[in-house]
């Protein structure tokens, strides 16, 4: 007996995505996937994480934590979308779209998530929407291409592999700061002996840690081991540093500083910051805002101010695209201005939180070409968050968290 048939569809930075999905959940007719617009289909995604987690923090609405004590923003990834799938399952839906299901999870979550998706392909339909191919079923049946807003059928896996991206092509070099804001006095972050509990539960026990000018780090752990944890005391938005032996940019936590005398120091970029710019900003007003750490720009800039965010447009490639809305970019190129103001100022340090999370191959490959291209020309240091190894990601250096009875541990590891 033949079961159920399961879709893949592989998109890149032109997919048309959100109509694409809007047209599922609408029943609307697509043509290939037969039979699905008189059928029941629910969303897991990230962003219906976000939709419930709002809808808890704000409102105190609990939906899929209905019946636990803990709360939706404190699981790990893993939990939260196992909470989600849980969900939808009970509605009891035809069929499934999965939106890039592995982003965001540890080797063994993936491996986890994978066994139950499989499982349930076999009983109820599936429809995958990933921009890797690597994140595809194995008992796909059904590929294709979303090409613009045009679903291609493609004949094989193999031929995904065919359209996989796996280099980017050259950049330029790293503008320079208009003023440079360096740090001459010692380690950026210093972690000695730093240990976190919420409640009964340890997460992370005696962290020692040095980070430094001009290094660039990989920070590594497992769903739940304490990483946003740990970054969360660095960029002072958690309590959890103060009565700690924890010094930043020379201060010791506690010792009077307020959260914006770190912040100066810091360039930060998470995926979920594109939604906080929502206003009609073009891209070379995006990219100054950087100068000025706000949401957009709101002063009239100056003809250097100007100049430098053409140098890093042209970097990017959108130079042309300059006067374009930032809202109206892909995905792909949204992360790539976003970055640019991050790194405008040439901070000390900088904080990439999971940057490739939900890009197709080739948006993700000009990334990190990016990120290698500041490390290696800037005395920035960079600590990055992923949990993919990424292709080509050049850092010098891993701390990984090694989770225990007593919370996680930290390791140090080189490379070359």
């Amino acid at each position: 007996m033949k079961g159920p048939r399961s879709y893949a569809i592989l998109i890149d930075n032109n997919s048309h995505t959100k109509a694409l999905i809007q047209g599922l959940m609408d029943n609307k007719p697509i043509r290939g996937l037969d039979g699905l617009s008189h059928s029941k289909g629910l969303l897991f995604s990230r962003s219906e994480i976000e939709h419930y987690m709002e809808e808890e923090q704000r409102h105190d609405i609990k939906v899929l934590t209905q019946g636990r004590s803990q709360s939706l923003k404190t699981m790990s990834s893993g939990e939260q979308k196992m909470a989600l799938l849980n969900h939808l399952l009970q509605q009891q839906p035809d069929f499934l779209i999965l939106v890039n299901p592995f982003d965001n999870l540890d080797v063994e979550a993936q491996s986890q998530l994978r066994k139950e998706l499989k499982a349930i392909g076999s009983v109820r339909v599936l429809v995958q929407v990933v921009g890797r191919v690597e994140d595809i079923l194995e008992n796909t049946t059904d590929y294709f291409h979303l090409q613009g807003d045009h679903l291609r059928p493609c004949p094989s896996k193999e031929a995904f592999w065919q359209a996989r991206v796996q280099t980017a092509a050259p950049l330029g070099s790293i503008p320079p700061p208009l003023h440079k804001v360096g740090w001459e006095l010692g380690d950026l972050v210093h972690f000695q002996g730093v240990s976190v509990s919420f409640g009964q539960r340890q997460v992370l026990e005696q962290i020692h840690w040095r980070v430094k000018s001009g290094e660039f780090w990989q920070l590594i752990g497992p769903n739940g081991s304490g990483k946003s944890t740990l970054l969360s005391m660095i960029t002072g938005d958690s309590h959890k540093g103060y009565g700690q032996d924890l010094t930043l940019f020379g201060q010791r936590k506690g010792s009077g500083e307020s959260v914006w005398d770190l912040k100066k120091y810091m360039g930060y970029f998470t995926p979920s910051l594109t939604d906080s710019f929502k206003g009609y900003h073009n891209l070379e007003q995006m990219v100054i805002s950087g100068i000025h750490d706000s949401i957009g720009l709101y002063v009239i800039p100056t003809d250097s101010e100007r100049q430098l965010a053409h140098s890093w447009l042209r970097l990017l490639g959108l130079f042309d695209q300059r006067e374009t809305y930032f809202r109206d970019l892909s995905m792909g190129e949204k992360r790539l201005v976003l970055m640019a103001r991050a790194m405008i100022k040439h901070p000390p340090l900088l904080i990439l939180d999971e940057p490739t999370a939900g890009l197709d191959a080739g948006s993700a490959a000009l990334l990190v070409a990016l990120v290698n291209k500041m490390a290696e020309e800037s005395q920035t240091a960079i600590l990055f968050v992923s949990h993919r190894k990424e292709p080509g990601l050049q850092a010098r250096f891993h701390f990984t968290l090694e989770p225990g009875v007593r919370g996680s541990q930290g390791k140090v590891t080189k490379n070359g």
